[in-house]
């Protein structure tokens, strides 16, 4: 169905928001545009985002910044070894005036919940986020608790082989709509950053840049971009090479196919087109599928930039 002049001012006035909310995280987290888009690419297409980088590199920065252009409720839970799932999703308290049990939520009941450190925490303390991910709800003694919505977790992990970490299995990991990593900043920006040192940390609160009303409006947008048949099919090559290839331990699952086609289609809206084009998925290829691979080699760890060149060197565009 085509665009009618009507949608196409909504779109313009929602790519304006979206530009004016990179504009005001960008000057928080600095030099990292691209960063900054892929977490909003990740929350529009109603996922959960997984930030993996040295600590001290800006990832809860940029937690909190997402939560105020948006006008989010915010918690942050730094996980640690002695961690309890209680910790997380609440306990049931006996209230004797009442004579019954009575639950007194936990962190996890808020809009965007930054689980920093995540994988400093036991495997039972990881598993309590599992239900709340992907079914967007809590169940305690029995009883179904639902999150808000929007509900968005944005989970920071520091590499694997630093001390006292305890790796995300594969269940856990494929929650994660996307997986990205901010990196080092470049001179200009981490110039600016030395030059201001700590009067960063006094700036008033990021305006609102995207409310609720207009959150759903880019969501349902983004569901509406156009797919071509011939680009499925370069999608679809480039899983089933996954799949055959033997370099790889395990290929891309109907999960993640379907995760880099969402993404994709999102990506292409804050690119301001109706349509998604192959950069588009060769773009996402890395944030969306890097985490559910494994090299055949690997013992441990996930993911490769090289299994993804490969991938991307090895199928053809056009079938």
């Amino acid at each position: 169905m085509l665009a009618t002049p009507a949608d196409r001012q909504q779109g313009t006035a929602m790519q304006d928001k979206i530009e004016r909310a990179v504009a005001s995280v960008s000057t928080l987290v600095l030099g990292k545009d691209t960063q900054v888009r892929m977490a909003l690419t990740c929350l529009f297409s109603q996922g959960h985002l997984l930030i993996e980088d040295l600590p001290g590199m800006g990832k809860t920065t940029l937690a909190h910044a997402l939560a105020q252009v948006l006008g989010l409720s915010f918690q942050r839970v730094q996980f640690t070894s002695d961690m309890l799932p209680a910790d997380i999703i609440g306990v049931s308290i006996f209230d004797q005036q009442a004579s019954a049990f009575r639950f007194h939520p936990g962190p996890v009941f808020t809009q965007l919940l930054l689980a920093d450190e995540i994988n400093r925490t036991t495997p039972k303390t990881q598993s309590a986020l599992l239900e709340a991910m992907e079914e967007r709800q809590v169940t305690l003694d029995g009883v179904t608790h639902p999150l808000p919505e929007p509900f968005f977790v944005i989970a920071t992990q520091n590499p694997i082989t630093q001390f006292g970490t305890f790796p995300l299995p594969e269940s856990q990991l494929d929650r994660f709509l996307m997986r990205i990593e901010l990196g080092y900043p470049d001179p200009v920006a981490e110039r600016q950053l030395l030059s201001e040192g700590r009067y960063r940390r006094q700036r008033e609160p990021l305006p609102v840049c995207i409310d609720l009303e207009d959150l759903a409006s880019i969501r349902e947008s983004c569901r509406q971009v156009r797919v071509s048949d011939s680009l499925i099919d370069y999608l679809q090559r480039l899983v089933q090479y996954s799949r055959e290839a033997p370099e790889f331990a395990y290929g891309v699952s109907p999960r993640g196919s379907l995760a880099l086609l969402q993404c994709a289609r999102t990506w292409a809206y804050m690119q301001g087109r109706e349509y998604v084009v192959p950069e588009d998925i060769q773009a996402l290829l890395e944030p969306v599928i890097g985490h559910r691979l494994r090299a055949a080699e690997q013992v441990g760890g996930h993911g490769s930039e090289a299994l993804i060149r490969q991938m991307l060197e090895q199928v053809d565009v056009v079938g």
